[in-house]
Parts: C-alpha cells; structure tokens; sequence
C-alpha cells in the first residue's frame, strides 16, 4: 500500500535541492515565507494559525514546511495532524500523498494520533479506499479511528457502510461515545430507514450510552425524517437539555409529516421559552405557513427578518418568495423576489410557479425567457410551473414544446408531476382523444392522479363514454381516491344516467373509499384554527 511512488518523486520533492532562502519561489513554484528562525514548537504554531484562515494557506503551508526541513529542523507528532487539516480542508489530494510519504520515512506512520489524521485525511479528500487501508492495517484502533472512518463513509454518500461499521462495533463490545452515536444515527437519516434507526437506538440503549444534546438532537432527527414524528416528540419531551438545533429538527419534522399546525405549535413553545430562531428555523416556519396559507403568521416571519437582521437571500429569500405566491399575494412575492441580489434556479422557479398558479401564464412564461437569458439551467420544478402555466392559458403547443426540450435540451426525464400537467393541459383542451393516447404511451406508469386528471376532463367535457375506460384503468389500480369514484358519479348524473350514478356510490361503499372529509382553516392573530366537516374545532 505505501507505494514506491510515495517515497520517491514525492520526496524528493520535499528534500532534494536546497532553496536559497532569498529566492521568491519555491521548487513548487509558491511564494517563500520569512522563516520564523525557532523550533519546532514555532513552526507547529506558525502551522496551527494557518488552519484558522480563510483564503487559500496551502502555499504557505508547503512553503513553510519546506523551510521546516531546510533548516534541519525535524517534524514532531503535531507538525503532521496540522499539515494535514490543512490539505484535507481544501481537498489537496497530490499534497497529502506528499505529506502521508514524508510520514513514512520518517517512521511516524504508526503514531495513533496521525494515523487517525491521515485516516480523516484521505475520508474529507473522498479517498474512502485509502481511508480503509489505513484503518485496517492497524491492529490498534481506538474509537477515534472507527467515528473518522464512518464520518469518512458518510462523506462521499455512503451511509449504510456508516452504520455497518457503528453496529460491526457493538458486536465486537467496543465503547462508544455520543460523537460515534451522532456520527451513525446521521448517517441512518440520511438513509430514511427507520428499521435500521430502530436498531440503533436499541443498541444504544442496552449499551447505556451516555447521551449529550447533540446525540438526542441526532435521535430526535433520525425518528423525524425516518418518518416516525411521534416517537421523534415523544423524545424531544424527554430530553434533558435543549438548543436551537432540538427545536429545528422537531419543527422541521412536523412540516416533513404534514403536521404543519404542530409545527408552528412547536414555534410558538420555541418563543416561549425565549430561544431565538435562526435563519434555518424561518425557513421551516415559512413552509408550515406555505402550506396552510397562514399569511399573517409568513408577514410576521417577513417583519422578524428585517427586524432582526435576515435577509432574504438564498434559501430563506426562496421560502418568502414561495410563501407569499402561494398564499395569494403574488404582488409581494414579486417585490421580494426583485429585491434579491443573488437569484438560483429556486427563485425563479418559485415565482413561477407562482405565476402559473395565480393565472398569470404570460408573466409566467416572461419570467421563465428571463431565467434561461440570465444563464441559469431550469430544474424539474421549474417546468412544472411553466407546464402549468400553458396548461391553465390554453397553450398546448408552447406546453408540448416546453415538455419535450426537458429531455432534448436540459437533459431532464419527466416525472410523474410534468406527464399530470401535459394530460391536464390536453384535457382542459378538449383533446381528449389526445389526452387518453398520451397516457398509453407514457414510458412511466401512471398513478392514480394522472387517471385523475384524465377523469376530471372527461366529466368537464361530458365523455361519458371515455370516462368508463378511465375508471376501470384506475379501479384496476386499486384506486382509493374518492375523487375518482366522485367525478364518475357526478359524470353519470349530469349526462341523466342516474341508476349509473348511485350504482358508483354503492361500489364506493363496498369497497371501503370513505370520502375525505372538508376542510377549511381561518387564521386569527396569527394562530391557524382548522375546521373539518362533521367534527370539533381542531387547532
């Protein structure tokens, strides 16, 4: 493994061919530095600062070293783990090799403290091959060795090895920390799987691992996007202690569960207890208030903002421009969406989509010319909104045009969500025939909602007949959506079949399709009251 290559053009490198120390340049060709003419415990310091700036230190860095050795001075244990964080916080590969041959030569290779440096080296440069390499030869691992490897799997996307690795420790009985608990129960949330999460905790438990905050926010997170919220709640009721991270990752849990109500619920305990919220905290609260169209509650967020400092840019601008588009006042979303310095294929996409939904196809359509002369490549969502657009302002041709350059030019396969819109599109057309076609060609399979929005056309346009074949299609599916079952009735009663009409009724009862209650929801004082059909005021 410690190839002939390391130890030779590497080295020489380093050590062949003494610099004048008046020289501007290196044999690397970098800027020289004053040498700091003291020990090695000067040189260790000089190199530690290093790892604390922002602009490129690798230069310096090399330079640096090489005036270490010029000067007869011999690298310690602490000069190396310096030099690496160094190299792997900017991904310098070619470097490190460099570093990792000098290491062997000089015999430090089996000090545990850079073994597990060159191990964290090679994880944060995606070298995970290497990284194994390193940490099997040594029979001596502590359990620093074993959390950087994980943290090194979980780097490049490789997140079940990560937790293999966390449970290959529980079966060998080898201690373990909250930081190795954070480093597996991330991993696994990353995964979405929450049998294996399950396993963890389990394993935690019996083990009697002493959890930090950090390890229960990792927990609380790990149950929230594994998709079990009430086990995640019932774990932030009981933890200890908790930060700014234990409220996002419970607020942000809900909104992931459609539990958009809760969400805010959490929010307003959150402000209670006098923890104010971050740039990632907003975001969510934006999405809740999204999705419930709770407008006064996003102006409140918005005036907060500028209250406090935030400004709408990025990821916390996209989630204002959204909220205010999809809760009807498109005229503020325009006017924060113009007040953005710096705008991704989000931002667009937001308004948008915006746009389609509020009628405005041909500002739509503008705003989608404007992006693609701006240089920024649509995304999927994108085309959503300008197939919606089309789709509502009658604009078959654009729509099919648009659906087709996804593929052909912007390399994009459409998903179920794009093949809904060009049906509906077809179908509030006329060209039913068109419409039912497409459908059968679809190189997906079509679910429920593209049989759907082919129902619903047929009911629009009275084809009755059509109509018949799509709800078969979809009761071959094993469709439950009481839309079905209610546009095919109503289909049948408005064309004056009426034995036809209560005959679906009856088969929506036989086969259990319970009709999804109605819903409306009123805002007051920024808190969302939601009322349903047949039961209690629920908030």
């Amino acid at each position: 493994m410690h190839s002939s290559s390391l130890q030779t053009h590497h080295l020489h490198l380093l050590t062949s061919s003494e610099p004048n120390p008046k020289q501007k340049k290196t044999q690397f060709g970098y800027i020289r530095t004053k040498t700091p003419h003291g020990d090695i415990s000067t040189y260790n310091s000089i190199l530690f600062q290093l790892t604390k700036e922002k602009y490129d230190p690798i230069p310096k860095c090399i330079s640096l070293y090489q005036e270490l050795l010029c000067s007869g001075i011999s690298p310690n244990t602490f000069t190396f783990p310096c030099l690496l964080k160094l190299l792997a916080n900017k991904c310098a590969l070619a470097e490190g090799k460099l570093i990792h041959a000098h290491i062997i030569k000089l015999g430090f290779e089996y000090d545990s403290y850079i073994r597990n440096n060159l191990i964290r080296f090679y994880g944060q440069c995606d070298d995970i091959s290497m990284a194994h390499k390193l940490f099997d030869i040594f029979s001596e691992r502590d359990i620093v060795s074993w959390t950087i490897l994980m943290s090194g799997y979980s780097k490049v996307g490789m997140f079940r090895e990560s937790v293999k690795l966390f449970i290959h420790m529980m079966d060998l009985n080898l201690e373990v920390d909250a930081v190795t608990v954070v480093s597996a129960l991330s991993a696994c949330s990353r995964l979405g799987d929450l049998k294996l999460g399950k396993k963890l905790h389990r394993y935690i438990k019996l083990r009697n691992v002493n959890l930090d905050v950090y390890a229960w926010n990792a927990l609380v997170d790990m149950y929230a996007k594994c998709g079990d919220i009430t086990c995640a709640y019932d774990l932030f009721k009981q933890m200890p202690e908790r930060n700014i991270v234990t409220w996002n990752s419970m607020i942000s849990g809900f909104v992931h569960a459609g539990e958009f109500i809760r969400a805010l619920s959490v929010f307003r305990k959150m402000q209670s207890k006098g923890i104010d919220p971050d740039s990632t905290t907003l975001v969510s609260v934006l999405s809740a208030c999204t999705n419930l169209g709770a407008l006064e509650m996003g102006r409140w967020v918005h005036l907060y903002m500028l209250r406090m400092g935030f400004k709408p840019e990025g990821v916390l601008g996209n989630a204002l421009v959204d909220m205010y588009a999809k809760c009807g006042v498109i005229d503020h979303a325009v006017q924060v969406f113009e007040g953005m310095v710096k705008r991704d294929v989000f931002t667009f996409s937001c308004l948008i989509v915006g746009f389609a939904m509020h009628g405005k196809a041909e500002k739509a359509m503008g705003l989608f010319s404007e992006m693609l002369t701006a240089g920024i490549e649509p995304n999927e969502v994108t085309f959503v909104g300008v197939l919606t657009a089309c789709s509502h302002a009658g604009l078959v041709k654009e729509g099919l045009l648009q659906f087709d350059n996804m593929l052909k030019i912007y390399g994009l396969n459409p998903d179920v969500r794009h093949y809904g819109c060009v049906v509906d599109m077809l179908g509030r057309a006329g060209l039913l025939g068109k419409a039912e076609e497409f459908v059968k060609e679809m190189p997906i399979e079509p679910d429920s909602s593209i049989w759907g929005s082919l129902l619903a056309a047929c009911k629009m346009h009275g084809n009755v007949e059509m109509g018949e074949r799509v709800m078969l299609r979809a009761l071959e599916m094993q469709s439950k959506e009481d839309g079905d079952y209610v546009l095919m009735s109503n289909l049948y009663a408005s064309s004056n079949r009426h034995c036809e009409s209560i005959q679906v009724r009856k088969e929506m009862r036989r086969n259990k399709v319970r009709k999804i209650p109605g819903c409306s929801s009123i805002e007051i004082d920024g808190i969302v009251y939601e009322f349903r059909a047949g039961n209690k005021l629920s908030f």
